[in-house]
């Protein structure tokens, strides 16, 4: 059967300071990879072996899969980068706290921008110290201004149905690491969880999902690997 792992990064030092992410670069703090290299560890232990791996181009989710691949002495597996499997763009939230941010405009509409499927955040102003048009690394890529959770799996099912199925299908053991709304949205997918419940998953970093597969790519089994 084939088999998919999903991996949400470690901590990254903006998760530690409870600041608005989305498509700025930042690294994984010391406690971030801390859970990657056991990440690592705990496919190695239950024997769980890769033939493909993808990522997004942000460095937390690149390093995360490098981390866990030196634990399972694979780093010579393929890895294919694509923007595709970036983070949810937070628009003007970029760079802000968290905490901040509820005190000012209210815990309610932080959760609506946090947690709703179709509303996205203001939008970045262009003129943002946050803004990512000009890295290369996004060369000939419309860069978002803002993504709801809905924007956000437009992107990455098509990016799945195109490359990550059909590794799939071909009996390919596959690795994805990316972030908690570009995971939920293969899981809203793979699962088939109804819009309104997806707001509440909460993916945690640094914790292997396994889903096990059946030939048509339907979901047998589905669970975390520190909980078998």
């Amino acid at each position: 059967m084939p088999t998919l792992v999903l991996l949400r990064h470690g901590q990254s030092q903006w998760n530690l300071e409870h600041r608005f992410t989305g498509w700025w670069d930042v690294d994984l703090s010391e406690r971030g990879i801390a859970e990657a290299r056991e990440a690592g560890r705990m496919l190695k232990a239950r024997g769980l072996e890769f033939d493909r791996c993808f990522t997004s181009l942000q460095t937390r989710a690149i390093r995360t899969l490098h981390l866990v691949l030196h634990e399972l002495e694979t780093l010579w597996l393929p890895v294919a980068k694509d923007w595709r499997l970036n983070e949810r763009h937070y628009g003007g939230l970029t760079g802000l706290n968290k905490l901040e941010m509820i005190e000012q405009v209210g815990a309610e509409q932080v959760q609506i921008w946090r947690r709703s499927f179709d509303v996205p955040p203001p939008p970045l102003d262009p003129d943002s110290p946050y803004a990512v048009a000009g890295d290369r690394r996004y060369a000939g890529i419309a860069v978002p201004d803002t993504e709801s959770l809905k924007d956000t799996i437009k992107r990455v099912l098509p990016y799945y149905d195109a490359e990550i199925a059909p590794a799939l299908r071909r009996g390919e053991r596959v690795m994805v690491s990316a972030h908690g709304n570009s995971l939920r949205a293969l899981e809203k997918h793979l699962s088939n969880i109804a819009d309104a419940d997806i707001v509440g998953l909460e993916i945690p970093t640094g914790q292997p999902i396994v889903y096990e597969l059946d030939g048509d790519l339907v979901v047998r089994d589905r669970y975390y690997l520190s909980e078998k």
